[in-house]
């Protein structure tokens, strides 16, 4: 199998995982709450159970990173990050009680800290023009997943049996079958995923064509012009390149150092945030991050205040909610598939400035129509579905976009610690969302107001920090 096969079955099976990670939510999510309630759980124990889930990839995301770093293999740690998440649902079957159920989600959610390695083995092994395409189709997946995840829901709730020992029902058995999917996981990633070997950065590209222009002169006039003197950029390149070495170097070193005993893993963790900590402090990178936390603080608190408020103010039961989450997952695929589409046109700074412009009009419409609705229930339903559209429509420009930049602005041989430092960020934010949104689904004028007042912080950020590089 050559390299181009191996690559197109890697990603293929990539998109398996991040499928089957929405699958696994959309399927627990619905009775998760009933089920705490039968093992006589206090109602704190579903924000504790949901936030345990994001907690343990919050921790585990910048180690596996590391890992990823270290070895330049991903497949051995999807293995092995996989086996939490077999593991995980096997606990959430077996149910035993509410202390087993919540230690079923901790365990499980270390398998999502294996994304750090993946995004990081997706910058290595594609060229910067073509990424944010790659990381727009990768998302698409997982909210396929969160699309296709409820119709497994219709067969669940109809298991009535006994395995052996266990009870099979409908609480039960959204932990069986999320566990047996992880197992076929495994197979997959067995067959179909390759550490296929990264490909040449663009700058190591420019250099080659540099070089080739040196040695043939004549050839010069067809050449297209770049930006600013072949000796400016000769010399910037070269700086870059001996940071790099010079960063790899030292992270090496103590790499070696720590690595060979398991005592000193606190002093290497300890060194690399130093040396990654004048990295995560410039301002394009800091923008990013902030991106990332906002993006998710306000979409997992939308999430959290759009039940209550389709129950109080249009009675919608389960299966308009089912319709009503159906609809906005085929929008979203819709929208990444767009965004895929658009980032061959634009840059990838342009698209996220558009999806913040589309998130802040969303607040700001929500701010008006649904604080305090009037005119009845047809307008009332109306502004209902115009903000959530427009909610929905920004959030794949600015997902995908802050990804793709990220990946491009901190250093590709150590990009799994930087891409586990993002999804641990992105993690924290799926703790606070909720946390934020389910004190104030009364009050939705304070928390729809913090949420325009971050987006208004980053918007205006990003502008500055783009004016700024500009001049």
């Amino acid at each position: 199998m050559d390299n181009h096969h191996k690559r197109n079955s890697t990603f293929l099976s990539i998109g398996l995982i991040f499928m089957l990670s929405g699958i696994e939510y959309a399927v627990i999510l619905p009775t998760i709450w009933t089920y705490l309630q039968i093992l006589e759980a206090p109602p704190y124990f579903l924000g504790l159970g949901l936030s345990a889930f994001s907690l343990s990839g919050l921790l585990t995301g910048p180690l596996f990173g590391l890992w990823s770093d270290r070895s330049q293999t991903t497949k051995s740690i999807i293995l092995f990050s996989n086996l939490f998440e077999i593991a995980g649902n096997f606990m959430y079957f077996i149910g035993y009680s509410k202390w087993l159920l919540l230690c079923s989600r901790l365990v499980a959610g270390v398998g999502v800290g294996a994304g750090s390695a993946i995004f990081s083995f997706l910058t290595r092994s594609t060229r910067p023009q073509e990424r944010a395409g790659i990381f727009a189709a990768i998302m698409a997946c997982r909210q396929a997943g969160l699309l296709v995840g409820p119709a497994f829901n219709l067969f669940l709730r109809l298991c009535d049996f006994k395995l052996g020992p266990f009870v099979v029902n409908k609480y039960t058995s959204p932990g069986i079958f999320t566990c047996l999917l992880w197992v076929l996981l495994q197979v997959a990633v067995l067959a179909m995923y390759r550490d296929v070997p990264p490909i040449s950065s663009e700058r190591g590209a420019v250099m080659v064509e540099m070089k080739q222009d040196e040695d043939d002169d004549d050839d010069n006039d067809d050449e297209v012009p770049l930006n600013g003197s072949s000796e400016e950029l000769v010399h910037t390149y070269r700086a870059a390149n001996q940071s790099e070495t010079s960063t790899s170097s030292e992270m090496n070193l103590f790499y070696d150092f720590s690595l060979g005993s398991s005592g000193f893993w606190y002093i290497s963790l300890f060194n690399i945030f130093v040396f990654h900590s004048a990295e995560f402090l410039r301002e394009e990178v800091v923008v990013l991050l902030t991106a990332q936390f906002i993006t998710l603080f306000n979409q997992t608190a939308l999430e959290t205040m759009v039940t209550p408020l389709t129950q109080r103010y249009f009675s919608f039961g389960e299966l308009g909610n089912s319709v009503m989450y159906g609809l906005c997952g085929i929008e979203v695929i819709l929208g990444f598939f767009f965004v895929r589409w658009l980032s061959k046109k634009v840059a990838d700074r342009a698209v996220l400035a558009v999806g913040l412009v589309i998130c802040c009009a969303a607040c700001v419409w929500c701010l008006i129509f649904l604080c305090n609705p009037q005119g009845g229930y047809g307008w009332e339903l109306t502004a209902f579905i115009i903000g959530v559209f427009l909610q929905l429509l920004g959030l794949p420009f600015v997902a995908v976009s802050q990804v793709s930049l990220f990946s491009k602005v901190t250093a590709e041989k150590t990009q799994g610690y930087s891409q586990g430092v993002r999804r641990s960020v992105g993690d924290l934010a799926t703790i606070l969302g909720p946390l934020w949104a389910g004190g104030l689904t009364n009050n939705l004028y304070i928390m729809l107001g913090m949420m325009l007042a971050l987006l208004i912080m980053i918007t205006v950020s990003r502008a500055r920090h783009q004016i700024a590089a500009n001049r």
